[in-house]
């Protein structure tokens, strides 16, 4: 409890989080807020069939971009990433207010939303690789999580109630007019940050020009990482509700309940108000090593109130079943996206979450097309016994799989974080990656008198003394004593040369090691590190 509120004390009092998660509120405000206005605006023109037509056109080109907007946030500093997002989100906002202020042609008015939602894309890849950088242990970064979680279900409450009234008042322009304004506030926000540049800029060693293989990186990670593969795939298939309901929403209001255009955005609101209470309530995942069966559990939550809406609809309980809808939505989210950043590799983070951006577009597709396949063919009613189905079939189908990657995300010791935070070349490294630094180091036991290190030996091992005592000698000479916390064996792996001095136990030793491989590639694959590293090196041989 007290690690909990303590994290959550770092998370409000640090002003670049601050600052950061107003600017992602504006941002979950203006998405679902310019979604609504959208759907309306096409539902005028042509029905279901045209929502449907619309999702296409404008989530598709999204999806198949999005692994290339999220190279930009490993290859470049990721708070500037997120600025310049910010920035182009604003005025393609502003382009589309103007063409449907002035009445233009229905090509041009979805040319330019299909910019807008393009440039939605670069977002959450950018502000999900940020958040890791901007904390300190897993604590922090899972509320930071959390706090994303509470603004997302507020964005997604209040920017369809502002858009519902504006709708009624003026029309679908003036929402994009609106959330213009708002979203070059969060570009001035995001480019007020105060930031050591270390933690918030990517793995140095990816090259300008070459796009294609440093983007498809993020695939072959999932490819060869079956749990970070598993998680993705469940949000995404999260993410084919969110689609369809977005469809619903708009024909539950209009041809179920009867409640006009303006319905479908306080549909929407109720479904933010619930995501609100959930989002909230994962404050109780802070700390915890384990968050697949809050993950399973989420998403269980989220569908199943989406079909009772069917069995009995009215105006009353609807709003009720989908807030509840919203409240699972918001804990399945916030543990998959938990667990994503903890257990996926630090220079690939933003590709990673790229590839997950893109999915979330093509299952934006899938789910507002399939709902409108539905509700054409079978009625509303059958369109949410579908879709309210659909997440705890894949859940149940999955769930073994699921419950074994438990043990790979695991958030680790936080005494032993400490241990390595105190290390200089492990102490700039953000809070997913020092998490693999750890989840990699094994125990050993040593007994007094034993030789841990014999110098002229080959390097293999890395060690950081948890308890006991050890005396370092070079060229049998006592170089000096050292105890817990202190690190030896750093020199021979780093300049690939034998060991250059003995370490011998003077009380019996718990150790943690670290192998070669693991050790060079979180040393060398963060700059600051890799320096610090160095100077270690410089000043302890000689």
């Amino acid at each position: 409890m007290t690690e909990r509120r303590g994290s959550f004390r770092t998370v409000v009092a640090d002003p670049n989080l601050r600052r950061v998660e107003l600017a992602f509120l504006g941002f979950n405000m203006t998405e679902f807020a310019t979604w609504i206005a959208i759907l309306v605006y096409a539902y005028d023109r042509g029905g279901a069939a045209a929502m449907g037509a619309v999702s296409v056109i404008l989530l598709v080109p999204s999806a198949f971009l999005a692994p290339f907007a999220a190279y930009a946030g490993d290859r470049f500093r990721r708070d500037r990433v997120l600025a310049l997002d910010y920035l182009v989100q604003g005025i393609a906002m502003a382009v589309t207010a103007a063409t449907l202020y002035l009445d233009a042609p229905v090509a041009w008015v979805y040319t330019t939303a299909t910019i807008a939602s393009i440039s939605i894309t670069f977002t959450r890849p950018a502000q999900n690789s940020l958040l890791p950088g901007l904390t300190e242990t897993p604590a922090d970064l899972t509320a930071a999580n959390v706090v994303s979680g509470v603004v997302e279900g507020t964005g997604k409450m209040l920017g369809p109630i502002i858009a519902g009234i504006l709708l009624a008042s003026s029309g679908p322009w003036a929402v994009f007019a609106t959330f213009a304004v708002v979203t070059l506030l969060g570009a001035l926000l995001v480019s007020g940050l105060r930031v050591d540049v270390s933690t918030v800029t990517p793995d140095a060693r990816i090259e300008a020009g070459d796009v294609w293989r440093e983007t498809l990186r993020g695939f072959r990670t999932l490819r060869s990482a079956r749990g970070p593969r598993l998680i993705v795939l469940l949000m995404s298939s999260g993410v084919i509700v969110v689609g369809a309901l977005d469809v619903l929403f708009v024909a539950t209001a209009i041809e179920l309940l009867d409640i006009g255009a303006s319905g479908a955005a306080f549909l929407s609101a109720a479904f933010g108000a619930g995501a609100i209470v959930g989002a909230a309530s994962t404050v109780a995942l802070v700390g915890r090593r384990r968050l697949t069966p809050s993950l399973a559990g989420g998403a269980v939550l989220f569908g199943a109130p989406i079909g009772l809406v069917a069995i009995a609809p009215s105006a009353v309980s609807a709003p009720v079943l989908f807030a509840a809808a919203g409240a699972g939505r918001s804990v399945g989210d916030v543990s998959g996206r938990t667990l994503l950043q903890r257990i996926s590799p630090n220079d690939v983070l933003s590709r990673v979450f790229g590839v997950l951006e893109g999915l979330t577009m093509l299952a934006l597709v899938i789910g507002s097309v399939g709902a409108a396949i539905l509700i054409e063919a079978y009625g509303v009613q059958a369109a949410l016994v579908v879709v309210g189905a659909f997440l705890p079939v894949v859940i149940l189908l999955t769930s073994g799989r699921l419950l074994s990657i438990d043990r790979s995300a695991e958030a680790p010791d936080t005494e032993r974080l400490r241990l390595l935070r105190d290390i200089p070349f492990f102490a700039p490294l953000p809070a997913p990656a020092m998490e693999r630094v750890l989840a990699d180091m094994f125990p050993i036991e040593v007994p007094d008198g034993a030789v841990v290190i014999r110098e002229g030996d080959p390097g293999d091992l890395f060690y950081v003394i948890v308890e006991g005592r050890v005396e370092i000698t070079r060229r049998g000479e006592r170089v000096s004593e050292q105890g817990p916390g202190a690190y030896v064996g750093e020199i021979a792996l780093l300049r690939d040369v034998p060991r250059t001095a003995s370490v011998t136990a003077l009380t019996p030793l718990r150790l943690l090691a670290l192998e070669r491989e693991p050790f060079l590639l979180a040393v060398t694959g963060h700059p600051v590190s890799h320096a610090a590293a160095r100077a270690a090196a410089e000043t302890r041989s000689g």
